[in-house]
This record gives C-alpha cells, sequence and structure tokens, in this order.
C-alpha cells in the first residue's frame, strides 16, 4: 500500500503576535507608536513547514499539541482553510505563542513563552506509530514532545530531518535532535566554526546531508563529505520578514529530496524558497508555489546565478 502521506510534520504549531518596531535592537523608551497595527496570526515553524509543502504540491499532515483557547482556534482554522490534514493533541498549557518584534530591514527578534506546551506532553504512540507509518518522511520540529517521538519514529523506518535553527553546537537538547535525524538543517548565526559542527553532527550522528543556513550568504551544504556553498538569491520582491525562511528553505529541500534530486539541486531548491519567504509580510502565512519555484530554479541556473 502506498503512502498517504509525502511528509508527517511534528511540532511548532503556534501563534505569532507581530510588532513592528523602528529599529533592531529596539532602544529602551517609556512608549512606542507602531504602524502597522499588532497582529497575531498563527504560523510557527512547523505550520510553515507544512504550508510550505502543501503549496509545492505534496501531501503535509501535521501533528502537534495545542491548547482549548483561542490560539489553538487559530491554529485549527489555519490547516482547515489551506486543506492541511492536522491532527491535533489537547495540552493543558495551551498553544504555543511568540511575540515578534519586526524591524524595518525584515529582521526579528522573538519571544517565546515557554509556559506553553511542557515536557509533560506527549503523542499517543499508537496515532503517532499510524501516522509514521503512512509517510514517506518525518520533518520534526524541535518543541516539545517532539524529542520523545523520536524512537518511535525510527522504529517506525520513516527518514526523518530536522532543524536546529539557531544551535550553539553544544545545547544537548538540540544534539539529540542532531543525531536522530538523516537530514539536518540548522543556521549559522550561533555557531562558532559552522563547517567543524556540521561534520561532527555528519560523524557522530544519522545525517547523510548538512544543511546550514546563513542569511544573506546563502547555504553550506554538506553531501558525501564535501561542503559546498549555496549562494543567496535574489529576493523575487523586497524583503519585508525574514520569518519562516528557513522553514520555507527546508520545504523545498524536501521537495527535491523525495523526487530525487541530488542535494546540491535540493538546496538551491531551497534558496529559492527562502528568498520568497523573506518577501511575504509577517502578518500573512503564504509560501512559494511548485511551478513558481521550478521556474525560479531553472531561471537562475540558466544564468549561472549558482555559480
Amino acid at each position: 500500500m502506498s503512502p498517504e502521506t509525502d511528509v508527517l510534520v511534528l511540532g511548532g504549531a503556534g501563534v505569532d503576535t507581530i510588532v513592528h518596531v523602528p529599529e533592531l535592537p529596539l532602544p529602551y523608551a517609556d512608549s512606542y507608536m507602531i504602524e502597522p497595527g499588532i497582529v497575531s496570526r498563527a504560523g510557527q515553524s512547523g505550520d510553515f513547514v507544512a504550508l510550505g509543502v502543501h503549496a509545492l504540491g505534496l501531501r503535509a499532515h501535521h501533528l502537534d499539541v495545542v491548547g482549548d483557547d483561542h490560539e489553538g482556534d487559530l491554529v485549527r482554522a489555519l490547516h482547515r482553510d489551506r486543506g492541511i490534514p492536522f491532527t491535533e493533541v489537547r495540552s493543558a498549557s495551551g498553544t504555543k505563542r511568540a511575540v515578534n518584534l519586526v524591524g524595518p530591514d525584515g529582521r526579528r527578534l522573538s519571544l517565546y513563552d515557554i509556559t506553553r506546551g511542557q515536557d509533560a506532553d506527549r503523542f499517543p504512540e499508537d496515532t503517532l506509530r499510524t501516522l509514521a507509518g503512512a509517510a514517506r518522511h518525518a520533518h520534526v520540529v524541535i518543541t516539545h514532545p517532539c524529542a520523545h517521538a523520536l524512537p518511535v519514529l525510527r522504529e517506525a523506518g520513516v527518514t526523518v530531518s530536522t532543524d536546529l535553527h539557531n544551535w550553539d553546537g553544544e545545547n544537548p537538547y538540540h544534539e539529540a535532535f542532531a543525531l536522530a535525524a538523516d537530514l539536518v538543517f540548522l543556521s549559522t548565526a550561533a555557531l562558532a566554526d559552522p563547517e567543524a559542527t556540521m561534520r561532527d553532527v555528519a560523524a557522530r550522528g544519522r545525517a547523510g546531508v548538512v544543511v546550514a543556513t546563513a542569511g544573506a550568504q546563502g547555504a553550506y551544504l554538506l553531501a558525501d563529505g564535501e561542503l559546498t556553498h549555496v549562494p543567496a538569491v535574489e529576493p523575487p520582491a523586497p524583503v519585508v520578514d525574514s520569518n519562516g525562511a528557513g522553514d520555507a528553505f527546508a520545504a523545498a529541500f524536501l521537495l527535491g529530496r523525495l523526487e530525487g534530486a541530488d542535494p546540491l539541486r535540493c538546496a538551491r531548491y531551497g534558496a529559492v524558497a527562502g528568498a520568497y519567504a523573506c518577501t511575504v509580510p509577517s502578518t500573512r502565512a503564504d509560501a512559494i508555489g511548485r511551478d513558481e519555484l521550478l521556474a525560479r530554479v531553472a531561471d537562475l541556473e540558466a544564468a549561472k546565478a549558482f555559480g
């Protein structure tokens, strides 16, 4: 029987409150007049990966803990409105929330409410096994309770990817995800030596491919022991918000991987999708479509923009 899902996304469902600020870091003041207005919308890391995968024509299914609260209603509505299957496990601590301060240049500072989504939460094992058994691949966000799901996914035989975001290369919580995944994404933001960290993950863990994104400097791809720089691409419109760029990169990379493309081409997919995400206002949840992605990659390759 063929799989029912291309990518099972675990974790990372939540709501962001967007606040546009005149600059980052924000100098102390008693008050600021904010324009445009303050907006809360569903869309955190797992939501964005599921949305990105779905927009690219793959079958996504999202599993996470959410609360019986207004924020949970926003998450449920996002998936319902976009036609993305969502299996929810109720959490007494409520739906994950964050406040994103967004500067004029699109940079952001995220403030996460760590009282939402506690370590006591768990995915029911039977539910997890059933969903994993029906999936070609699982993308695991580093939010609770996803660490507890890793052994079950391995037993189910599904390939696993994860995004460590701004890992410093040492935090043991992130390390558990890094060593359990077949494909690892992370940011160079907090790494003293990105190549050393990437090679250490590959040497000690299961990952055959490690990708470190570096914002406007592009990304670094470690595959088959070879480190390759993947240049950033010019966004198709002005940059307004970097939120979700890494998730878009991962979703597009997974499209290539599941279609049998080589890692370098997958990374080029990711670069184009990440650049597109930076043009989407922070108050919206949107992602590049398959046709636009493939056309953009073909044009850039023809122009030798990737070197």
